[in-house]
């Protein structure tokens, strides 16, 4: 399929199209693939097959440093965007690679939802680092759907975030091997849970107000009315919780905690839900309780792993709402160490609130 680039008026864009490069070019961008063929060999059963079969559809260059593409899902059938901020000096031809941040977004979100409630590109130009924000469908649970439906919301999603999306960044993005990655709300389920289950790929994984124990029964409840707004249940996720009990455990990040041993973690939620000083006066709402669903499983999953001796730092307020002022609080206070598990230098960012 041919590609399509977009470029909004009067902005530059880094680089030339393909078919405005000179052989040199050419040489590198065919060595690029070679390499990346050779890692994909890595990826196996039917990660490799849609890692494969994927590609980039589109381009479209917001500015010079942030492009939205929309990327062909093999395991998908369907085409889904991912927006990614590259660091300063960035090329598609360059010599190096750069260590790559994933960050994940919650339900009834989408994957522009970072660039539009936090400094995060203000953040990402200080740093070396390519950002990326993949799309997690409306229900943003980020797993592999055990009964994929015609819903917004199922899909393939850690095939299409791990393998789909890592190939094309790898191939065309100049993403090097070094990860972290972090999520709000559910998507910070996927950080932790993508982390457990793939050990290695990511060497930091930070949550924040995070879902993270599928067998709390107001857990649970959260996630079944996320996935019910968009015609899916979580059996069509994970099965039956009974006879597919196996499979629940296989994503639970309760159950994992073994396996996260290595990766530095980073976790954090208010514990009551009530306002706190970054919520503006009349902003409260009852809903705001469930901010105390991910404070009791944050609490319990921090004190497994200290019991476990994985070392987490755990940052439990007491009051602060489920909303992105104070995502963008813990954004900023666990960045510093984003930065070093990346390899990158960073000054300490002033944190809001």
């Amino acid at each position: 399929m041919r590609r399509r680039r977009q470029y909004l008026p009067d902005r530059t864009h880094p680089g030339p199209p393909r078919s405005a490069r000179g052989p040199a070019a050419r040489v590198t961008a065919a060595l690029t693939t070679l390499l990346t063929a050779a890692t994909m060999v890595l990826v196996t059963g039917a990660g490799a097959t849609a890692a494969a079969d994927s590609h980039v559809v589109e381009e479209q260059w917001r500015s010079p440093r942030e492009v939205d593409l929309i990327v062909h899902s093999a395991a998908n059938n369907r085409d889904l965007p991912v927006r990614v901020l590259v660091p300063p000096g960035w090329s598609r031809t360059a010599d190096r690679t750069w260590p790559v941040l994933y960050l994940l977004h919650g339900g009834r979100d989408d994957y522009t939802s970072w660039t539009r409630e936090t400094d995060i590109e203000q953040l990402a130009a200080e740093a070396g680092v390519l950002v990326v924000m993949p799309e997690a469908g409306r229900s943003a649970i980020y797993t592999d759907f055990h009964r994929v439906t015609g819903s917004t919301g199922s899909g393939k999603w850690e095939t299409f975030h791990l393998d789909e999306v890592w190939s094309i960044l790898r191939a065309e993005y100049r993403a090097g091997d070094t990860r972290a990655v972090a999520g709000i709300s559910s998507g910070g389920y996927g950080a932790i849970v993508y982390a457990a289950r793939r050990p290695g790929t990511f060497r930091f994984a930070a949550a924040y107000s995070a879902p993270l124990n599928l067998f709390n029964p107001a857990t649970r409840a959260v996630f079944a009315s996320t996935v019910g707004e968009h015609g899916d249940d979580l059996t069509d996720a994970w099965g039956s919780p009974v006879t597919n009990r196996a499979n629940w455990r296989a994503h639970n990040p309760m159950d994992l905690t073994a396996k996260l041993r290595g990766t530095r973690l980073y976790v954090s939620s208010g514990t009551t839900g009530l306002p706190g000083a970054l919520d503006p006066n009349g902003s409260w709402s009852p809903v705001q309780f469930g901010e105390a669903i991910t404070g009791a499983d944050t609490t319990t999953f921090a004190t497994r792993l200290l019991l476990s001796l994985t070392p987490v730092t755990a940052n439990l307020y007491v009051a602060g709402t489920h909303s992105w002022p104070y995502w963008q609080r813990e954004l900023h206070r666990s960045w510093p160490a984003i930065m070093a598990s990346l390899g990158v230098p960073a000054t300490s960012p002033a944190s809001p609130g």
